[in-house]
């Protein structure tokens, strides 16, 4: 829903119906969870939403959702923060997109030794930083842990890696009707992960300079490794007309600790938008990305322990365009429906990939109460997690 928002007005949605559908409803303070599950413990938050990590002392391997929040609207009455989730693995933690207050979660979270001193934490236990696609809303604040971050902990004695979508290499295709508009950064306008993250630091040089040369911290090509994930060639050949073949997942990346696996799903036009899977000892997490039901998510997420899951409520689209709909109205409706997954088709995605716990995070919208989200499960014997800010997600059997 990320490039939607702008386009409501000129189809024929009030500024004040845009408002009004924000404001329903606001978010429960506790998650909720149903059906038992088997190796996956869920952590009940504490009444000031801070991560309690007692109960997991004993799982090497942990969830910990930082942002719970979908797409680019601060949701009226809502306590999420933008779309970030960490995977934890012992002593180090590996970052799953970057949305908005992504910082000031991860020391909600308590991640790694130093997350209460002043500038030696939490980002000396990050192990990778991995984007799912280019959204504004998964990205905005990696400018905040690649900038701020050297007074935060990023200094390690090797390079962070970043991860995520190449170029696309060709604009999307241009919807409804008129003139094409002059596209912004015409000489390079579709770039990628290792792209983007070289204009951050062309954004900010005046900072990191002052930093290097007064501060006498490292130069940002001593702290992180920025690389688009090596998609197959051939599943890239179509952005426009094929943005999700079928595939089998591939992996990309893998340390002591993780092994990461990816795969194409169904965001279109974005392209690529990925899905990733992180196989530790102890088990197995998933990362839907934002995606419509696609096949291919399916077979990455097939045993998972986890499949960490995005959503979204019909009966917001709806509101914004009531039936009769013009044709312009009806375009932006089926893209807000297709685009992601609607409510009554998250239980059987989570049962034919044979999931232990499906988790709803990147909820739209982002200020519904659990009860709009209880249904996500109809169809799935495994266990239901309606995920808030800093619930936290145990893997595998305590040691």
């Amino acid at each position: 829903m990320c490039d939607v928002l702008g386009r409501l007005y000129s189809a024929g949605v009030s500024r004040r119906k845009l408002l009004a559908s924000f404001a329903v409803g606001a978010t429960a303070v506790a998650a909720t969870a149903c059906s038992p599950g088997t190796d996956t413990a869920v952590a009940a938050p504490s009444p000031d939403r801070r991560f309690a990590p007692e109960p997991y002392r004993g799982q090497r391997t942990r969830l910990v959702l930082l942002g719970t929040s979908g797409g680019p609207p601060y949701w009226p009455g809502s306590e999420r923060e933008g779309i970030s989730s960490a995977v934890v693995v012992g002593d180090r933690y590996y970052l799953v997109d970057a949305g908005h207050g992504v910082m000031r979660r991860l020391r909600g979270a308590e991640l790694g030794p130093n997350f209460d001193t002043d500038i030696d934490g939490p980002l000396d236990a990050l192990g990778g930083i991995f984007l799912t696609h280019l959204h504004s809303d998964h990205v905005v604040d990696l400018n905040n842990i690649l900038t701020e971050g050297i007074y935060n902990g990023l200094q390690h004695v090797e390079k962070i890696p970043v991860y995520g979508p190449g170029n696309r290499g060709v604009l999307p295709p241009l919807f409804g009707q008129g003139p094409a508009p002059e596209p912004v950064a015409p000489g390079n306008p579709t770039p990628g992960t290792r792209e983007m993250t070289d204009l951050i630091v062309q954004a900010f040089a005046t900072d990191f300079n002052d930093r290097l040369f007064d501060n006498r911290k490292p130069a940002p090509d001593a702290l992180w490794e920025a690389f688009d994930v090596p998609v197959p060639a051939q599943y890239l050949a179509d952005p426009n007309g094929n943005p999700c073949p079928d595939m089998e997942p591939f992996t990309f990346f893998e340390d002591d600790r993780v092994r990461v696996s990816a795969t194409m799903v169904d965001h279109a036009p974005v392209f690529p938008a990925l899905a990733y899977r992180f196989d530790s000892d102890d088990g197995s997490i998933v990362f839907s990305g934002d995606t419509g039901p696609t096949p291919n998510l399916v077979k990455l997420a097939r045993g998972a322990d986890v499949l960490v899951h995005e959503v979204i409520d019909p009966a917001w689209p709806e509101s914004l365009f009531p039936e009769p709909r013009t044709d312009a109205q009806e375009g932006l409706y089926q893209h807000l429906v297709q685009s992601h997954t609607l409510i009554e088709d998250l239980g059987p995605i989570a049962r034919e990939a044979g999931v232990g716990t499906l988790v709803l995070s990147h909820m739209v919208p982002g200020n519904r109460p659990d009860s709009t989200w209880e249904g996500c499960g109809a169809g799935f014997d495994g266990r239901l997690v309606i995920g808030h800010d800093l619930d936290v997600v145990g893997v595998g059997a305590p040691a």
